[in-house]
């Protein structure tokens, strides 16, 4: 039996649960559209989603049983599986997921979360280098990764940090992840925006700081968020990114990936806050072999819209109703 086939544990969190149902629903969605819509063996099927045949003959036949599949396919995220294969034609991703729009923003951000902890599971395995952003929402999917020693394995954080602690800064989050997977960490160990040009400059001569920006620009995989320019961004609300709002839109800027303000094409804006930033570029992280996006909730369309204008990820999980915004 798959672990995923496995029933839930009595002792599993009720949100896990929840992430755990709604995955395998997801499954079975996409099973079924491959199968029925983009007549795929059941070997292509299997192997695209990294899952047994036998899962694939059980879960195909089970549907033919119980009126699953008629005309249309009558299962409650089949219509996020169309909305992932426009996602992956319109953007050329490698993968995209769609999961429901909860009616609370912040279940939104949760299932995206969890789903995002699901999709990371699955590209992890010892001796590939991990990168990660920032956010509430990455922090959510580090918290639902099976706990594993991957000791060939390495995360680095993929940008500077805040003073302060929030359980969502870089260094927390990227400890976190470290700790899921017995693995090493380096840290990008300054702030995320240094005070001038020249104190950057200074600090990327250290070979420390250097070391680890090579480091996050050669990782395998990268789980990064985004954030717009509304008060729901952490960043923003960060004085020294607050007390730059008016410019930041003067100079066209949609939001941030990895503490670089973009405009709506995906081109960063022409600010200081981009020259003064100590993290890896939206071009670096556009190299990496695996790049994950996270976005939830519908004020992230116009950022989440120019990242991928700029081929700056190749794998993108969001919600519904964002989705079809994209679209």
């Amino acid at each position: 039996m798959d672990a995923s086939e496995r029933p839930f544990h009595d002792g599993m969190a009720p949100m896990q649960q929840d992430a755990m149902g709604i995955e395998a629903e997801r499954i079975k969605a996409r099973v079924l559209w491959y199968s029925f819509m983009g007549a795929m063996t059941q070997q292509e099927i299997a192997e695209r989603l990294g899952i047994t045949r036998l899962r694939v003959n059980r879960i195909i036949g089970q549907a033919r049983q119980d009126g699953s599949v008629a005309i249309d396919i009558r299962v409650p995220l089949a219509s996020c599986i169309e909305l992932e294969q426009r996602l992956i034609k319109r953007y050329e991703l490698k993968e995209a997921t769609v999961v429901p729009s909860m009616a609370d923003y912040q279940q939104t951000r949760r299932v995206v979360g969890e789903t995002a902890g699901f999709a990371l599971d699955r590209l992890l395995e010892d001796g590939r280098s991990i990168g990660v952003g920032w956010g509430t929402t990455l922090s959510i999917a580090i918290r639902g990764l099976r706990p594993r020693r991957l000791q060939k394995s390495w995360v680095v954080a993929l940008m500077g940090g805040l003073t302060r602690g929030s359980g969502t800064n870089t260094f927390e989050v990227s400890t976190e992840l470290s700790r899921a997977l017995s693995a090493s960490c380096y840290y990008l160990a300054a702030p995320i925006y240094c005070p001038d040009e020249q104190s950057r400059d200074s600090l990327l001569s250290h070979y420390g700081l250097s070391e680890v920006i090579r480091l996050a620009s050669e990782v395998d995989v990268a789980l990064v968020s985004c954030g717009d320019l509304s008060k729901r961004s952490n960043l923003v609300m960060t004085p020294i990114v607050e007390s730059h709002l008016p410019e930041l839109h003067e100079a066209g800027a949609v939001g941030d990936i990895l503490g670089t303000f973009i405009d709506a094409d995906g081109r960063p804006v022409n600010h200081p806050l981009n020259r003064r930033v100590l993290a890896l570029t939206p071009a670096g992280l556009g190299g990496i072999k695996d790049a994950i996006l996270t976005a939830a909730g519908t004020h992230k369309h116009a950022i989440t819209r120019a990242i991928l204008q700029g081929r700056f990820i190749n794998r993108l999980i969001v919600d519904e109703e964002t989705a079809l915004l994209l679209l």
